[in-house]
């Protein structure tokens, strides 16, 4: 199953598939309530689950405990759902690990259920599952999206280690739709070397922003 269940498409445009499922738990590594610290919500109150697995291997990874699901508790949608509804936000984020490495549409569906918005954080490596207000691909070298998911991309972001990753990221905006808000992150312990590369590239590409980890600077998770 694939979702395009988009916030620019009716109710009945963005239910594709049957969204039926027998997977009524996920391993959830941590779920708490912060800020959006970085890309086009950056700064805006969510309430993050983050699901453990995830096989993408990045090295840079800075939550590389997540990888193994099996560490992880699962817990059932439902009692997640109930956890968010204790917090002010419409924002739930949905991360990783990799969450599409599971069927979300139990999750989606239970997140909606009490009116929150679902924000879906991933690679896109694999079939993009649920119902989603907002899809943040962050594309990564080690296993690369999906050609099918990056057209339901709303953001594009691209982490920045090497003067080689902005051709890299311009293959991906050749394929995202034109409302897609596209974003060039430094990575983070390469900032200070990438950063004044990015703020040039941006100025001779506008149709990129520049996305920053505010979360680090803030000291919240």
């Amino acid at each position: 199953m694939q979702s395009i269940f988009k916030s620019d498409l009716s109710r009945s445009d963005r239910e594709v598939e049957n969204p039926k499922s027998e997977i009524s738990t996920l391993p959830v590594m941590e779920h708490f309530y912060t800020i959006q610290g970085e890309g086009f919500h950056q700064g805006r109150a969510a309430y993050f689950i983050r699901l453990g697995g995830c096989d993408v291997g990045c090295v840079w990874c800075d939550v590389k405990e997540s990888w193994d699901a099996s560490k992880h508790p699962l817990m059932n949608v439902e009692d997640i759902a109930e956890a968010a509804k204790n917090f002010p936000s419409e924002i739930c984020v949905i991360t990783g690990g990799e969450p599409t490495m599971y069927d979300l549409f139990p999750l989606t569906n239970s997140l909606h259920h009490i009116e929150k918005k679902t924000h879906l954080e991933t690679s896109a490596a694999y079939a993009i599952t649920g119902e989603w207000d907002w899809i943040c691909i962050s594309p990564k070298k080690f296993k690369a999206p999906l050609p099918e998911n990056i057209k339901l991309a709303d953001e594009l972001k691209v982490i920045v280690y090497n003067k080689s990753d902005f051709d890299w990221a311009e293959g991906f905006a050749m394929q995202v739709s034109a409302r897609c808000k596209l974003f060039l992150q430094p990575e983070w312990s390469r900032e200070k070397e990438m950063m004044p590369l990015i703020v040039e590239y941006v100025k001779q590409h506008p149709e990129w922003e520049i996305s920053l980890q505010v979360h680090k600077y803030m000291n919240v998770p």
